[in-house]
């Protein structure tokens, strides 16, 4: 009998009360890296550090190869355009902080087994590109358009569905003007490296990472849903496997802290010497601005007001938070926890789903003051 393709790819599954991470999770840990919160201190992630997620290989695009993009469907002009096309048109750069809907799974029981993220899967940059909505008005978008759908050059299986990856953003997003999607082909300054979507990839403001199309190639506007696996099957907010769900859209409400002193190589647990320890981190929202930070010292028990830095009129980044704290020998367990301006705040505990998506809860940073004398 012969072999089918849902042969050669596993199912979704939730991991057995005290399974350790697999080597299947390993691998995927090691192609989808996440930042070093240590590097929470740059207001602009180096291209290096920023998170990286690629459901399926890295398309290899050689420097000097044609690449065109394609405008089709519910439109009355189709337009086929190169990247020095797209450079002679009106750009905008804007920075945008990126996070992976799945950042935090690993923190949930039962744990579901995907790519084992903790929490550092979030990276800010600077992506410069043209307005979606000027490529869209070009084309001329049907009065009965519903969807945009964009389409990757990666190329795979996910769960035994063979496809390319795609994603759709109903058309109001796609031609709206805030937040402005662009259609991006420099990361900070510089050519999109690989890993990010070279040649041309998709920035969607305030949205979690899926939004974001890599290697785009394709843009196709219907008139009816788009029901492709990454929109109707996979990032959906479920809590038994069988229902449909809710779509993952928007990023909730999460600070992070620059982990304080030293770390221990194996365990990551800080330390510090008594005296006065300033605090600081990185805190967003793509549902509203953030408004307001605390900081706890005691596992969660009390909080703090931290003081947050000016937007400078950056929406969609996250905004530097500081807190002063007065170290005494002891073990102490940091936390921050943001609210935005719609009262939407990180629980203690995660929020758990079948997926492990939009899991925010309040970060736990282990902390040992060590007395004064060591």
């Amino acid at each position: 009998m012969g072999r089918r393709l849902a042969d050669s790819s596993t199912r979704a599954r939730l991991a057995a009360p005290d399974e350790g991470i697999g080597l299947d999770e390993l691998a995927l840990a090691g192609r989808n890296h996440g930042l070093p919160l240590e590097a929470l201190r740059y207001d602009v992630t180096p291209q290096g550090l920023h998170y990286v997620l690629t459901h399926f290989d890295i398309p290899f695009v050689p420097p000097n190869e044609p690449w065109q993009l394609k405008i089709a469907g519910r439109v009355r002009r189709r337009l086929r355009l190169d990247v020095a096309a797209l450079k002679a048109l009106p750009q905008v750069t804007t920075r945008v902080t990126l996070e992976c809907a799945g950042n935090g799974r690993a923190l949930l029981t039962p744990r579901p087994v995907s790519t084992p993220w903790l929490l550092g899967a979030v990276g800010t940059a600077e992506w410069t590109g043209v307005p979606l909505r000027l490529l869209l008005t070009e084309a001329g978008v049907e009065a009965d358009a519903v969807e945009v759908v964009f389409t990757g050059a990666d190329h795979g299986v996910e769960y035994g569905v063979e496809q390319d990856y795609q994603r759709a953003l109903p058309v109001e997003v796609a031609l709206g003007a805030e937040p402005e999607v662009l259609v991006a082909y420099e990361m900070n300054g510089a050519p999109l490296p690989p890993q990010h979507g070279y040649p041309v990839r998709l920035i969607v403001p305030g949205w979690y990472g899926m939004a974001h199309v890599k290697w785009l190639r394709e843009i196709t506007v219907t008139d009816t849903p788009f029901t492709g696996y990454q929109q109707a099957v996979a990032y959906r907010i479920r809590q038994e496997a069988g229902e449909a769900g809710e779509p993952v859209t928007r990023i909730v409400p999460r600070a992070l802290l620059v982990p304080p002193g030293f770390p221990d190589y194996m365990s990551r647990s800080r330390v510090v010497r008594p005296g006065p320890v300033p605090l600081e981190g990185r805190a967003w929202s793509g549902r509203a601005p953030v408004t307001l930070v605390e900081v706890s010292t005691d596992g969660g028990q009390s909080w703090r007001e931290a003081r947050l830095d000016p937007d400078q009129g950056r929406r969609w980044a996250w905004r530097r938070w500081h807190f002063d704290w007065i170290a005494a020998p002891g073990d102490y367990v940091l936390s921050a926890r943001a609210t935005d301006a719609d009262g939407n705040t990180q629980p203690l505990e995660p929020p758990w789903n079948h997926g492990g998506f939009v899991v925010n809860p309040v970060q736990r940073v282990p902390v040992l003051c060590l007395e004064a004398n060591e």
